[in-house]
């Protein structure tokens, strides 16, 4: 706009839309505060223009043949066709202008203020990956969990956040950032409260899915919603600062396991039925940070980019107003004027297509949020956009199956260690025979093959990792056992008696019981891990490393993002990853892993930090992308975890390719470093 412009709405008839008089409108600030309000006829006019509300006369004379000339049906496909070319064309201007508006409003107090509610929000989602592993080996314990049972309750959670990806992703668009989000964090606070009570597997394995299905969407969302309140200058950085709160969630699930978790006094049982284990207080307590970001997201406002590109251009305008002021008074500059008085804005779809109005309107609400969805998918795949998203596809792919197949595989590979370390010293005893003894001390890591057992009494004790095989047991009394990891193998049992014991029916294999009787049997299984202190501080301790690691490579990356740009910084820290993956075969110590791991973790996470940014920057399928993160990552695991016990070459080799190829992948991705935010 010149500066002799005297009129102050003049700028909108030539394509801008700021006051020309800046002198003027600070003299008058009470006019400036409503400039929505009181335009003259004409500026109305040209508003209504330009939000894509064509005039009542639009359509006379426009058919070149007259009336007749084409069909009502033909027309209705031509106006649907200008109507979409319109909405892109309204969508590109905006993104310029908006782009323009969000430098005058200045990065202050209100981006700061939005960080860390929305970073409470990630800080949840990093939790929940973290929760059900950190549970699983009391979980398995105390709910008796068999083999397919423990795998299922592992996976489940990242099912549940591949249908909320794509769900909360296509309502996002619907009904604004800030609605979804508040809706995800709801569900999964509300049903991990839920799975901290509920006793029975099914009803858990329920809970934690739903809550996943909650979870699911916060990334994209939150990713989506920051980056609309950010200039193209400070958008790369902050987004990384942003992500620092995902380690955030892992370091406090690690934390809040190691502080809970070994405590097993923690508990309490009404009756035998009944049981409240440390377990579940440490489940309870990870849906905290959800509660927390869903009271702190009630002060936030909506993203006004969604306003706008609804048409609903006053409520957009009122918060980027209240962008700009609270900025400038925090900078003490409080009496700096907003000084844009009409924004573009996309004429929302609902006005173009009518479904029918004797539809129910929950019917009509879901086929708009699908339509949506699928429309937001198709134009991912466009011929312009399609060689874009598979790249982005194939890259997210990679980055997932390497990364959560690694490090969900490696804890289950210290565990290997342990136990194999434990294994060797196990005793192995062969055909004693044993008559008229008390055993009242604990029984650990032994194997009893064909013995004989008459007249002997086992009473108030522990047993841990005991097998006996094809053993006999003659009149025999067993009184308040505690047992873990113990099995009885075609064994025979001759008028036992069995009082108070946790031993139950899948504990005997292939085993005959003549005359044998149960009575008082402890309802479910009895955690007594006592014995597991040590094994349970070192899992968490290597998570809680694991995580704090990352911390240098969230600096670097937030430090870094906007000089060196976004597909460097993905390719460089991918190739670094993929070496320091490789190495991870040479460590044959569990110090030794620990430190190969945290190593990769702290440079993996800048491919992750600019693999968001881009993803952010480049496209709108975000929610597509993470639902085939979480896709990728069930793969991962899967296949890892199936390799345990066997080779921990061919895990790491598969991690390191599936790095390499992502890095080569990104190489060809388009740079976003200070492009217009589409």
């Amino acid at each position: 706009m010149d500066d002799d412009d005297e009129y102050p709405m003049q700028g909108s008839q030539d394509g801008g839309y700021y006051r020309g008089d800046s002198t003027a409108g600070n003299n008058d600030e009470g006019g400036h505060s409503d400039s929505t309000e009181g335009h003259d006829e004409d500026d109305e006019i040209y508003e209504g223009e330009y939000q894509g509300i064509p005039r009542a006369d639009s359509g006379k004379g426009s058919l070149a043949g007259g009336p007749g000339s084409i069909t009502a049906g033909a027309q209705e496909f031509r106006d649907i066709d200008v109507s979409d070319a319109q909405r892109k064309k309204d969508k590109e201007e905006l993104a310029q202008q908006y782009e323009t508006i969000l430098q005058e409003c200045g990065h202050g107090r209100f981006q700061w203020s939005l960080y860390f509610v929305l970073g409470l929000a990630l800080m949840a989602d990093g939790v929940e990956i973290f929760v059900v592993g950190f549970v699983l080996p009391s979980a398995e314990k105390d709910m008796c969990l068999s083999e397919p049972n423990k795998s299922m309750l592992g996976l489940i959670v990242y099912f549940g956040m591949m249908v909320g990806a794509f769900l909360w992703g296509a309502l996002a668009d619907r009904i604004g950032r800030r609605q979804s989000l508040l809706i995800c964090l709801s569900i999964n606070s509300v049903f991990s409260f839920f799975s901290s009570f509920v006793q029975g597997y099914s009803t858990f394995l329920f809970c934690r899915l739903l809550s996943g299905v909650g979870i699911g969407g916060s990334i994209p969302i939150v990713f989506s919603y920051y980056s609309e309140f950010l200039a193209q200058e400070k958008r790369g950085e902050h987004l990384s600062w942003l992500c620092m709160f995902w380690m955030i969630g892992g370091i406090y699930a690690s934390a809040m396991a190691w502080t809970i978790i070994p405590h097993y006094g923690w508990s309490f049982q009404m009756g035998s039925a009944y049981q409240f284990h440390s377990w579940r207080v440490f489940v309870l307590v990870c849906a905290f940070p959800s509660v927390a970001a869903i009271a702190a997201l009630n002060a936030m406002p909506e993203s006004p980019r969604f306003y706008l590109e609804n048409g609903k251009h006053d409520e957009g305008w009122m918060i980027l107003k209240q962008v700009h002021d609270t900025n400038m008074r925090a900078k003490g500059h409080p009496e700096k004027v907003f000084s844009v008085t009409t924004i573009k804005t996309v004429k929302p779809e609902d006005e173009l297509v009518d479904i029918g109005t004797d539809t129910p309107v929950w019917e009509r609400y879901r086929q708009k949020i699908m339509s949506l969805s699928k429309k937001n998918l198709l134009a991912c795949f466009s011929p312009e956009y399609k060689r874009t998203t598979f790249m982005l596809m194939a890259v997210w792919f990679t980055m997932s199956f390497s990364y959560y197949g690694l490090t969900v595989w490696f804890p289950d590979m210290i565990k290997y260690i342990q136990k194999q370390e434990y294994d060797s010293r196990t005793k192995t005893f062969t055909k004693e025979r044993v008559e008229h003894v008390t055993f009242n001390f604990t029984l650990e890591n032994q194997i009893h093959r064909n013995g004989y057992y008459f007249n002997d009494k086992f009473l108030n004790l522990k047993m841990k990792s005991m097998v006996f095989e094809d053993s006999v047991f003659e009149e025999c009394y067993f009184e308040d056992i505690t047992s873990t990891n113990t099995f009885f193998k075609n064994c025979t049992f001759i008028a036992s008696l069995f009082y108070n014991t946790d031993l139950f029916k899948y504990r005997f294999v292939d085993c005959k019981l003549a005359n044998s009787t149960f009575l008082h049997n402890k309802e479910g299984c009895v955690l007594d891990f006592s014995d597991d202190f040590n094994n349970a501080y070192m899992i968490y301790f290597i998570n809680f490393l694991g995580t704090l690691a990352v911390l240098p490579g969230n600096i670097v990356s937030a430090l870094l993002m906007d000089k060196i740009g976004r597909l460097r910084m993905l390719a460089g820290s991918s190739i670094i990853s993929c070496v320091s993956c490789f190495f991870l075969m040479f460590g044959n110590s569990e110090s030794g892993m620990i430190a190969l791991l945290c190593l990769f973790g702290g440079i993996s996470i800048a491919s992750w930090n600019a693999l968001d940014v881009v993803t952010v920057e480049l496209t709108t399928a975000f929610g597509f992308l993470n639902a085939l993160c979480k896709l990728a990552a069930v793969l991962g695991i899967s296949i890892f975890q199936s390799f345990v016990g066997i080779t921990k070459a061919l895990p790491i080799l598969f991690a390191a390719g599936a790095l390499a190829a992502g890095s080569f992948l990104a190489t060809k991705l388009p740079e976003t470093r200070g492009q217009v935010l589409q």
